[in-house]
């Protein structure tokens, strides 16, 4: 995935490579956060008018795995390179 990388030199003069985000995998993560937004948006309203209890446990657990999802690809996104 990674195909940027930055060589800088920190305050103690060690040289650091650093990975980064390309545009085009900035887009692609920004897609994927607005598809995995949808799906737990969509599954947490069918909570509400889901009577079977296993059905309902079920759209719980999706609920859960896409938060900590969303808050994966939202930690990807803080290598994106900033636009000035």
């Amino acid at each position: 995935m990674w195909n940027n990388t930055c060589i800088t030199q920190n305050l103690g003069g060690d040289i650091m490579e650093e990975n980064y985000l390309g545009p085009n995998e900035t887009m692609q993560i920004h897609e994927m956060l607005n598809f995995k937004t949808i799906c737990m948006t969509t599954s947490k309203m069918m909570e509400g008018v889901v009577f079977d209890q296993d059905l309902k446990a079920l759209l719980e657990k999706d609920v859960q795995q896409s938060i900590a999802e969303i808050s994966s690809l939202q930690g990807l996104l803080k290598k994106a390179p900033k636009i000035r």
